[in-house]
């Protein structure tokens, strides 16, 4: 288990948990009392810190290496129904951007995410969860099959970003995103999109419009990531707590800015902490989402969309 800076107190609770249990078991003296002790002391430590996490401590929380990536979360609720398709029929298959077809139920769906690495290898295979301009591509392709069979997609968000590099934008980057986002807007079936983790810039809305947006109670959602904040307006990363602050990123704020739906509850110490507990929770939530959505007509959720984020962004003084 690795811990974050501010989980510290946890730790030292935890080990001496384990230090107490092995006294226990090893010799005669009873330290049951003190084992409640720790315990209770320990469950209300955790109350307290993970009650007042900062937005930045909910940014690292977004980033911890043991949280569940989007693959997990596919892999959890649908069994071995996932089958993945690959390639934009045009460049290459990218492997930061993921999809394919799977069932939750009896109900198929096109579960379309970006992954990330578990290690170096795996990080660098996945280009750090920073898809090209055929893993825009890609999405594009299998929502437009999911509309001609009538599939409802579901799209799990978990980027630092598209990737910035020169043959990405030779490729024509920005031009493949502000084509999902139209394409997306006019999609004829149900889209629900889940941000799990790190939802920064044109990045995440390449795949971010949905007619239910849905977000983990620890993912952020911004158009820039603290750090960079910081450094356009500091010229150096220090700031970045400040920065997290003022973006308004938390899954609170984006509900009372109208900029998603709902956030999805998290177990104490965020969704590593109980895996099985979080892909339930997610499960549900996608079950539900779809329930409220399937009586629709193509018309009425192409003007559901339209509606929701044509109001962004208006004053009403």
């Amino acid at each position: 288990m690795e811990y974050l800076d501010f989980e510290l107190p946890i730790k030292e609770l935890e080990e001496q948990l384990d230090k107490c249990v092995i006294i226990g078991a090893e010799s005669d003296v009873d330290v049951s009392q003190t084992c409640k002790q720790i315990e209770k002391k320990l469950a209300q430590t955790k109350k307290d810190i993970y009650k007042n996490l900062t937005a930045w401590q909910r940014v690292q929380l977004s980033r911890h290496p043991n949280r569940p990536y989007t693959l997990d979360y596919i892999n959890a609720i649908c069994g071995d129904t996932f089958l993945e398709l690959h390639g934009d029929r045009n460049v290459k298959d990218d492997k930061a951007m993921i999809g394919g077809l799977g069932k939750i139920g009896d109900q198929s769906y096109m579960f379309i995410g970006q992954q990330k690495g578990y290690n170096t290898k795996t990080r660098q295979y996945r280009n750090f969860g920073m898809a090209n301009p055929e893993g825009y591509r890609k999405a594009l392709r299998l929502m437009k099959s999911a509309e001609k069979f009538n599939v409802p997609v579901v799209t799990i968000i978990d980027t630092p970003g598209a990737y910035p590099g020169l043959e990405a934008e030779e490729r024509g980057q920005g031009e493949a995103i502000a084509r999902n986002i139209l394409e997306m807007t006019r999609l004829k079936v149900p889209i629900m999109v889940l941000i799990i983790g790190e939802g920064a810039s044109g990045g995440a809305l390449g795949i971010g419009v949905g007619n239910k947006v849905m977000m983990l109670e620890n993912a952020w959602y911004s158009v820039i990531s603290p750090e960079n904040c910081s450094s356009i307006l500091w010229r150096s990363w220090e700031q970045k707590e400040i920065a997290a602050e003022a973006l308004k990123l938390t899954a609170k704020d984006s509900l009372k800015l109208k900029v998603i739906d709902s956030i999805i509850k998290e177990p104490l110490g965020g969704a590593h902490a109980n895996r099985e507990e979080t892909f339930k929770t997610v499960r549900e939530t996608i079950e539900s989402s779809f329930n409220d959505l399937k009586n629709l007509s193509p018309e009425e959720l192409v003007n559901d969309r339209m509606k929701k984020y044509s109001e962004m962004g208006v004053f009403k003084g």
